[in-house]
């Protein structure tokens, strides 16, 4: 699995700029329709989704058979995803526990995967502190559903925002560990 996510560090980065990118946006259009920010919450599930089904398929055969949470997490996020663009005029609260079930759903199975890598990778911690941040939002946004689509915009924000350079840091420890090993490997 480490070889997988070695190999595959970009994913993680492509991964954390969207995150980052729907942050923004999320801060720039507070007062946009739940539309809106059902397509921005669409767009952002979609990249994450595919980008961890890619990082999967690209892996070899030993990789993907103890990757099954990344493969888990890609289709929750493109199931969540088409939800989103299916459905853009969900209500505030129906959204809320759309993103609140995903974010806990994506939180549990990062948790799991920073658990089973503890032994193969330093910097596992930024994974499981992802995981852990998107359970706390998720709980906190199922337990709260009516605090108003401004302060769901502000939190979903804020979370991705801070999700992204977790993932950031990830790819970029990821990325040091791939360069290792391809130069040990020369």
């Amino acid at each position: 699995m480490l070889d997988l996510l070695a190999r595959n560090w970009w994913l993680f980065a492509i991964r954390g700029l969207a995150a980052i990118a729907f942050g923004i946006l999320a801060f720039i259009w507070p007062l946009s329709t739940a539309v809106v920010l059902a397509l921005l919450f669409g767009a952002y599930a979609l990249v994450d989704g595919i980008s961890l089904l890619a990082s999967l398929v690209r892996g070899d055969a030993e990789a993907r058979r103890h990757a099954w949470a990344v493969g888990i997490m890609g289709v929750i996020g493109i199931v969540a995803a088409i939800v989103a663009f299916v459905l853009p005029g969900l209500t505030a609260i129906s959204l809320a526990y759309l993103v609140a079930i995903w974010a806990i759903a994506l939180g549990v199975f990062q948790v799991v995967a920073a658990f089973r890598l503890r032994r193969e990778i330093e910097g596992e911690l930024w994974m499981a502190i992802g995981g852990i941040l998107a359970i706390a939002f998720g709980a906190y946004i199922a337990i709260l559903p009516g605090a108003g689509l401004i302060s769901l915009v502000w939190l979903v924000g804020f979370w991705a925002v801070v999700f992204g350079i977790s993932s950031l840091v990830l790819a970029w420890r990821l990325r040091g560990l791939s360069t290792r090993t391809a130069v040990g490997a020369a």
